[in-house]
């Protein structure tokens, strides 16, 4: 598996074939064996693999919150919901979003609300989640940024034949 920082340079090398590997899913695969497939890749390589060692997702992507979820890291960090979005989160779209890189990100990988970690981040990268057919446009951008993903992407590259030959004779 890829070391972390060298996912987005790898990822970048293999963005047009990636989205043509998407492109040959939606209209190859069945959406119930890709959900399948996802799931059991997602639970054999994040079994062995440690995101602290990582964390590019706590510095590329912002994270909206929900008010539940402000008042729980607020508790968490000895503030009031009003003191913690003023000093760690900023106004999105959608509410309140918590600054990238992650502020709650610590030198050493551990992530200082883990307790109380935002569905958003606990979550990611949804690849045991249903309907990743849905969201294969998504995945491949998160193989730039999750080497468990991208090596994902490789190994249904794999199980599917992508883009290799059939020789002859070869079934």
């Amino acid at each position: 598996m890829l070391i972390a920082y060298d996912v987005r340079e790898a990822a970048q090398k293999l963005e047009a074939e990636n989205h043509r590997f998407r492109r040959f899913l939606k209209t190859h695969a069945d959406e119930d064996t890709l959900d399948q497939q996802f799931l059991e890749l997602h639970k054999e390589l994040f079994e062995s693999y440690d995101c602290s060692k990582c964390r590019n997702c706590c510095r590329a992507y912002d994270v909206s919150l929900e008010d539940r979820e402000i008042a729980a890291i607020a508790a968490a960090k000895g503030f009031t919901p009003d003191a913690l979005c003023k000093q760690y989160l900023v106004e999105g779209l959608c509410g309140y979003e918590i600054k990238k890189p992650c502020p709650f990100l610590c030198g050493n990988g551990t992530c200082e609300v883990e307790s109380c970690k935002p569905s958003e981040c606990s979550g990611y990268p949804y690849t045991d989640k249903p309907d990743r057919m849905r969201s294969l446009l998504n995945i491949v951008a998160s193989a730039e940024v999750c080497p468990v993903v991208y090596e994902m992407l490789e190994r249904l590259k794999d199980t599917y034949n992508f883009g290799r030959k059939r020789w002859v004779g070869e079934e």
